[in-house]
């Protein structure tokens, strides 16, 4: 832990940095196709870092290219780990460019690592009395830690002192390098000693000591009763050699001679001309408007759109936090005042249906925002207000619909509310929508992300105040001096996120519709359809996970069998030693480290030859049915309600769809019978039935809707079964002579050009030469030139404007249109054909969902309910007499949801079960 008045020496772990920004935050390119996410990631970290200490001395460390020392002693160091990608390497010179005219000094040292220039400065600095602070990921530099080196991870916003190496690793910093090479590193192909992991490495290390020491007294290692221990020494014995070795490689160096100290490393003034020109090159506009004053006065409106809040404008100073019952009265007298106010929960937990309200928090105006606590029960809590009663005094507010609120995933909140008897109304904004419908791909959605993106603020990380892992406190337990500060920053976040995402919003008439009529109002209906949650008969699912575990066991001794040697279906290793090696399989496709490829579709590929591949995918699939289905939906029916309750995702799909976890409804398989039969669980209740409502070929009629080809519009409004249409125009033969084969190419066609197929798919999906399959798809162009005109229009617009939209004006960026790397550009370019399709279907069926919850609401009691929704399908629960009618009225609202040049078709059907009725 640092201990002076004066700002710490900084030295930042640059190559750290650069390959975690990499490969841990989407990937950017600019309007020229230029990588720019590892570039912006690294400097986000810096300026956030140089924010946080605002140092007087400070270097940017990277690695330099070519081998280093290490290299020298073990030929195999690093030797797993694959070529820097082009996509990478294309960043550095930029990112070097940048820094330095940000005034920050950098040290590229050859034949050493970042990590020995970084650990000698440390060196000398702690000879001086300095304190340090390393900013990096790197877990090795743990050994470096002392009374004046303290290590911070800037990505998660965590720290750690002597006091939290001891708490990871379990041994103190002095023994950091003897844990790392007796445990190995895969990453750095350290060798380490075989059979020794964390625990024992523990043992070994506060038992005895160090490697010198554990190999000076091998004969009390028996004695320290760790798992393993009594034939530890022998192994110890057996790979001395490369134990020491593996020390020497872990050991950073602190002897590095080099032309720099702590003293020399101070920052410059920036040179805001250069940065300008590199902000603008690689466009970080947000960046470009702080550092030029003629950009920013040449475009103001540019600059307000991009206007963020800095740090120093966001004071937790002003933060109140409410115990009494007078304080509390003002409050709540301001908020039914407040034009807009925003609301927060705290709880329990993440599963709205066991969360147990803890406080509220609320804000105003930017800066002027209240806790109030009423859950917090940790030993010497303070007394706070009543539960009940605060929530009586607030029921009449958050139930008015008059008083507009927003939030930060107000649909949560509203669940949680929902336990206590409040429908909370009044959601006018929701600031994980806005980020949404603003930009679907642009950043995470989640607060934390958002302030830093928008507000270039920091947040309080829960992590902060709660620890993290098994420990982890819940927020009851955390003391008011920190909870209060954190939850109050919730609510004054979201109300400065909303100004400035609304803004943006604002000036997109499209947009704002997507936000206000879709998005918004959906919220509370996926929240009512939560809420209600499904009937699972658990007897039928405990009858088929045994029926499974019987047909898993049965394909896995096939495989063995048919392998010749018994051996872990679920172990990567052992599988493609047995395909690839024993068996001299065809290799089809590598992983990024070289390794034979096992992946579905490479088996899928297998399969058509080979007898083993197609029994692994079997054993996969019903595997994962059993683990994640028919086992563990009978353990989340809900107690209190004894159904399963599902959560709604809104801002997770890049092209709008909805997704949902626990259970994950989506990924239900139909086209098989162990599939089906988990449907068969889902079981309205007594004297109801479900009835299922699917939109038919959506996304085919959305294509002759964006093409305006003329055939495709007269196949649909004709009624014409549209693949026996396609494969009558391609296949130049009457309708009613197509045959069964023709249309089942037709219908591959069809499909395949939505999702931007190739020749080469086509042809490997029907089995046929590519020559054939591309005579196929020239037949389909020249019978439908408006789907080929659309097809090469889109492509083009979406490279000038790098965004297409679905019909309604939903934005779908795509970031790698202009990518160097051609397989990154190609998949931008099939997204650019589909998502308009999926983003048009979405914003569809998302439209009848409010339109027929509207009738719901309106007229149907408790006669029908809506349950689930999944892909283009709505399932209700309905009494048996209005089954008849109220199909009717849905079928009829879900067609009329959107006005398209051809009709919407839904299908429905009925069942004592979501098969039956599907």
């Amino acid at each position: 832990m640092t201990t002076s008045q004066k700002p710490p020496f900084i030295l930042v772990d640059g190559s750290s940095y650069l390959f975690r920004a990499f490969h841990g935050l989407p990937p950017l390119t600019n309007s020229k196709g230029q990588d720019t996410g590892a570039i912006y990631g690294v400097i986000n970290m810096l300026r956030s870092l140089i924010k946080q200490y605002n140092p007087t001395h400070i270097a940017v460390v990277f690695d330099a290219k070519g081998k280093t020392f290490r290299d020298e002693i073990y030929k195999e160091y690093k030797a797993n780990r694959p070529p820097m990608p082009q996509e990478l390497g294309s960043q550095i010179k930029p990112l070097h460019s940048i820094i330095r005219a940000m005034g920050l000094p950098i040290i590229v040292e050859d034949g050493v690592e970042a990590d020995d220039v970084i650990g000698t400065l440390a060196r000398i600095a702690t000879e001086k009395g300095i304190d340090t602070v390393i900013s990096t990921g790197d877990k090795d530099m743990a050994q470096l830690v002392n009374q004046h080196v303290t290590l911070i991870n800037t990505m998660t916003n965590t720290t750690m002192d002597v006091e939290g190496v001891k708490e990871k690793f379990g041994i103190p910093p002095e023994l950091v390098i003897d844990f790392l090479a007796l445990k190995g590193d895969k990453v750095d192909n350290i060798p380490g000693v075989p059979g020794v992991g964390d625990k024992s490495a523990q043992a070994l290390l506060n038992g005895i000591g160090g490697i010198s020491a554990i190999y000076d007294n091998l004969d009390q290692i028996a004695g320290l009763g760790f798992r393993g221990s009594k034939t530890m020494a022998k192994k110890m014995a057996d790979y001395e050699e490369q134990a020491r070795l593996s020390y020497e490689l872990a050991t950073i160096k602190l002897d590095v001679e080099m032309d720099f100290c702590p003293e020399t490393l101070a920052p410059t003034e920036p040179d805001n001309e250069q940065l300008a020109e590199l902000f603008a090159e690689y466009e970080f506009k947000r960046w470009l408007n702080e550092v030029s004053a003629t950009a920013a006065a040449e475009s103001a409106e540019a600059q307000t759109e991009e206007a963020t809040v800095s740090t120093s404008d966001i004071s937790h100073d002003a933060y109140e936090t409410i115990f009494d019952e007078a304080h509390f009265t003002k409050w709540l007298d301001a908020l039914k005042a407040a034009p807009l106010f925003a609301f927060d929960t705290e709880t329990t937990s993440l599963n709205y249906k066991e969360a147990e309200l803890v406080g509220i928090s609320v804000c105003i105006e930017p800066g002027k925002a209240a806790y109030i606590p009423v859950g917090h029960d940790y030993p010497g809590a303070p007394e706070q207000l009543k539960r009940d009663w605060v929530l009586a005094q607030f029921k009449p507010l958050l139930e008015d619909e008059q008083l507009k609120k927003v939030g930060q995933h107000l649909k949560y909140d509203k669940n949680v509310l929902a336990n206590y008897d409040i429908t909370l109304n009044g959601i006018a904004f929701d600031t994980m929508l806005e980020s949404y419908v603003l930009n679907s791909t642009a950043s995470r959605h989640d607060m934390d992300s958002l302030a830093l993106a928008y507000l270039n603020h920091n947040t309080i990380h829960y992590e902060d105040i709660a620890g993290k892992g098994a420990k982890q406190l819940t927020f009851n337990q955390i003391d008011l001096d920190q909870a209060a500060p954190y939850a109050a920053e919730d609510a004054d976040i979201t109300l400065r996120l909303h100004q400035v995402l609304w803004k943006k919003l604002e000036a997109d008439e499209k947009l704002k519709t997507i936000l206000l009529d879709i998005e918004v109002p959906l919220a509370s209906v996926l929240s009512r359809m939560e809420q209600l949650g499904v009937f699972i008969d658990s007897q039928r699912l405990a009858q088929h996970s045994q029926d499974l575990a019987k047909r898993i066991d049965e394909l896995e001794k096939q495989v063995h069998e048919e392998a010749g040697e018994t051996f872990n279906l679920g172990s990567t290793k052992q599988l493609q030693q047995i395909l690839f090696e024993k068996l001299e399989l065809p290799i089809v496709k590598k992983t990024p480290k070289g390794a034979p490829s096992t992946s579905e579709e490479v088996l899928q590929e297998l399969a058509l030859e080979y007898p083993i591949p197609e029994m692994i995918m079997q054993y996969r699939g019903l595997s994962k049915l059993k683990n994640t289905y028919t086992d563990k939906l009978p353990n989340m029916i809900n107690h209190r309600s004894g159904r399963v309750h599902t959560s709604y995702h809104q801002a997770v799909t890049a092209t709008g769809r909805l997704s949902s976890t626990d259970p994950n409804l989506q990924n239900i398989p139909i086209r098989n019978e162990e599939g089906r039969r988990v449907r068969q669980a889902f079981v309205p209740r007594d004297g109801y039935k479900f009835v299922a409502a699917d939109y038919s070929q959506i996304e085919l009629r959305i294509m002759a809707h964006l093409s305006q080809d003329q055939g495709l519009l007269d196949a649909f409004s004709q009624g014409k079964d549209i693949h026996r249409a396609t494969a009558a125009e391609v296949f130049d033969t009457p309708l009613d002579e197509v045959t069964a084969e023709q249309r089942r190419s037709a219908k591959a066609i069809n499909f395949g050009l939505i999702y931007g197929m190739s020749a080469f798919g086509l042809s490997r999906q029907l089995g046929i030469a590519r020559g054939e399959a591309q005579e196929y798809m020239d037949l389909y162009f020249k019978r439908y030139p408006g789907v080929l005109r659309y097809m090469d229009d889109t492509r083009a617009l979406a490279k000038e404007k790098g965004y297409v939209e679905t019909v309604f004006g939903r934005r779908l960026y795509l970031p790698d249109i202009k990518a160097s790397n051609g397989a990154r550009r190609k998949g931008a370019e099939r997204a650019a054909i589909n998502a308009p399709m999926q983003g048009t279907a979405a914003d569809i069926i998302k439209m009848a969902m409010i339109q027929v919850d509207d009738w719901i609401q309106q007229e149907g009691g408790d006669d029908i309910y809506m349950m689930m929704q999944v892909h283009d399908e709505l399932v209700f629960e309905i009494k048996a007499d209005k089954v008849e009618s109220a199909t009717q009225k849905i079928v009829s609202l879900m067609e009329q949801a959107a006005p398209l040049s051809v009709p919407l078709e839904v299908e429905a059907g009925v069942g004592e079960n979501w098969d039956e009725a599907h």
